[in-house]
């Protein structure tokens, strides 16, 4: 399941926003990937979520598989577009 979102924060992904991502995304036991242009990474990675350097008005996508997989993206997608 995929979901794509613009990220909405008037700095892009910074270094707090990707660890409420990260916080959230690890209650649920789902993989879940962000993937923004060429580049995919474990959204439960701050590293590789701040790698991705997002500015403010960006497409992303968020792609999660297991049974929780929508409870997961609709949370992170939450944060996301705030």
């Amino acid at each position: 399941m995929e979901k794509q979102i613009v990220v909405k924060s008037t700095v892009g992904l910074h270094a707090s926003l990707a660890a409420k991502i990260v916080q959230a995304a690890s209650k649920y036991a789902v993989d879940i990937n962000l993937h923004y242009h060429d580049k995919t990474v474990d959204v439960k990675s701050i590293l590789g979520l701040m790698s991705l350097a997002i500015p403010s008005g960006e497409n992303v996508v968020i792609e999660a598989s297991g049974d929780q997989a929508e409870l997961a993206i609709n949370d992170i997608a939450s944060i996301l577009e705030k």
